[in-house]
C-alpha cells in the first residue's frame, strides 16, 4: 500500500505503533508523540532503557526541521516530490543536527529562488551554525545576507577580464565607503528601477489579448486550482516555499501545453483535435486557449551544454555560419572539404592529441587530475 516495506516490517510495533503509521506522520505531529513517550508507564523498563539515548536524539533532529520551517512535510515524502527550496532546507537541517564545530560550509548562492520568509528562516539557521564554533562563507547577492555578514569581501570591479580584484573587504560602512565598489553603491541607495505603468491586463472576453486557462489542477499539493493566465504579458507565480508554484508552472502548465503543442505539429495529431478526441491531461482537469501557441520553451538551472567541448558560440549557432563561409572559400572547394571539416567535434577537423579539447588531462594517483595545455594544438582544438 505504498509504505515499501514487507508484512513483517509493518506488523512490527513499538507502543501499539507501525513503523509505516509513524513515517506517514508530519513532522509536528511525530514530535508531539515522541512527547508522550516520555509518560510514565507508556513503556516498559526495559524498553525505556533502550529509548534513553534514543528519543532526545530524535527530538533534536525533529525540532532542527521545524526551525527551517518544515514542520508539515511527512516523514515518507518521496524526494523528487520536494521544491527546490524544501531540499535545500532539509540538507540544511541535517548540518544542523550534526552538531558538529570547526567546520568550514560554503555555500553558493543558498538564497536563490526562496520567498522573503524563507530568507529569514534560512539565515536564522546560518546563524545557529555559525554560533556553533563552524566558519560559513556564502557567495551571494540577497541584501539581507549580505547585510547580517560579520564580514565582507566584495570582488569586482566589474565581469569578465574587468573583474578578479578586491574592491573592498569589512563591514557594510567599509563596502559602503569603496568608491569602486557597485556592491556598495547599491547597498548605499537602493536601486530605483525605471518603473513602467503596468500594462493593461483587459477582460477575459477581449479576443486580442487571450488567455491560457488550468481548470482543477490537483497534483502534488495543489487543491483543485483553477487560474487564468494573459498572453502576451509577464506573469508572476509566487508564495513561500513549498506552496506550488513549480508544480503549477512546469509540472501542469508547461508539461500539458507542451505535449498538445507537440502533437498539433503531426498531421495525425491535428487530425485527432480536430475530431475532437479527448485529450489525457495529466495534474489537471483541463487546460484552455492554447490554440494560439505555437512553440513552449522552459529556461531552467540544467547546464546548457551537450558535451564538455561546447563553448558559448555552439550555443548559440553561429558557429555552423563560421563554418559554412570556411567550406565556400576556394581552397577548401579545391580540397573537398565540407563544412564539418572545421568543426572540433567531429574527427576530421580536430585536434588528434587532445580530441577537440584544448587541454590534455592527466590522472594522477592519490592527486586530483591536472589539466595541461595540449602541446599539439596549443589550445587552438583544431588539427
Amino acid at each position: 500500500a505504498g509504505s515499501r516495506l514487507n508484512a513483517t516490517a509493518r506488523a512490527v510495533q513499538f507502543a501499539g505503533v507501525g513503523i509505516a503509521d509513524i513515517a506517514a506522520l508530519s513532522v509536528s505531529d511525530i514530535r508531539a508523540w515522541v512527547e508522550t513517550l516520555g509518560v510514565v508507564g507508556r513503556m516498559s523498563q526495559r524498553e525505556s532503557d533502550i529509548a534513553r539515548d534514543l528519543i532526545p536524539e530524535i527530538k533534536s533532529r525533529l525540532e532542527f526541521l521545524e526551525e527551517v520551517g518544515l514542520g508539515y512535510l511527512t516523514l515518507d515524502r518521496g524526494a523528487p516530490t520536494l521544491s527546490g527550496g524544501e531540499a535545500q532546507r532539509i540538507r540544511l537541517a541535517a548540518q544542523l543536527g550534526s552538531n558538529l564545530q570547526g567546520v568550514c560550509y560554503v555555500l553558493d548562492e543558498p538564497t536563490i529562488g526562496l520567498h522573503a520568509r524563507d530568507n529569514q528562516i534560512l539565515l536564522n539557521a546560518l546563524k545557529t551554525l555559525s554560533d556553533k564554533g563552524n566558519t560559513l562563507v556564502v557567495v551571494e547577492h540577497d541584501e539581507d545576507t549580505i547585510r547580517h555578514a560579520d564580514h565582507i569581501i566584495d570582488i569586482g570591479p566589474s565581469a569578465g577580464k574587468r573583474g578578479g580584484r578586491l574592491v573592498a573587504e569589512g563591514s557594510v560602512t567599509d563596502i559602503e565607503q569603496a568608491p569602486e565598489s557597485q556592491t556598495g553603491r547599491y547597498l548605499l541607495h537602493a536601486m530605483k528601477h525605471p518603473l513602467q505603468p503596468r500594462r493593461p491586463v483587459a477582460a477575459q472576453t477581449d479576443p486580442a489579448l487571450g488567455w491560457l486557462g488550468v481548470q482543477g489542477a490537483t497534483l502534488h499539493n495543489l487543491q483543485h486550482v483553477t487560474v487564468e493566465l494573459p498572453l502576451k504579458r509577464l506573469v508572476a507565480v509566487t508564495g513561500v516555499s513549498g506552496s506550488g508554484k513549480s508544480t503549477l508552472a512546469r509540472d501542469v502548465l508547461l508539461a500539458n501545453v507542451q505535449a498538445v503543442v507537440t502533437q498539433r505539429a503531426t498531421k495525425a495529431g491535428r487530425d485527432a483535435l480536430a475530431a475532437g478526441e479527448a485529450i489525457g491531461w495529466t495534474g489537471c482537469e483541463g487546460v484552455s486557449g492554447f490554440e494560439t501557441i505555437d512553440r513552449v520553451l522552459e529556461v531552467d538551472q540544467t547546464p546548457i551544454g551537450k558535451t564538455p567541448r561546447s563553448c558559448p558560440a555552439t550555443y548559440i549557432g553561429f558557429w555552423d555560419t563560421i563554418r559554412k563561409l570556411f567550406a565556400e572559400t576556394l581552397e577548401a572547394r579545391a580540397r573537398g572539404y565540407a563544412a564539418g571539416r572545421f568543426s572540433f567535434n567531429t574527427g576530421e577537423g580536430r585536434c588528434p592529441g587532445c580530441e577537440g579539447q584544448g587541454v590534455r588531462t592527466i590522472e594522477m594517483s592519490f592527486l586530483p587530475d591536472v589539466k595541461v595545455l595540449c602541446e599539439t594544438c596549443h589550445g587552438a582544438r583544431f588539427n
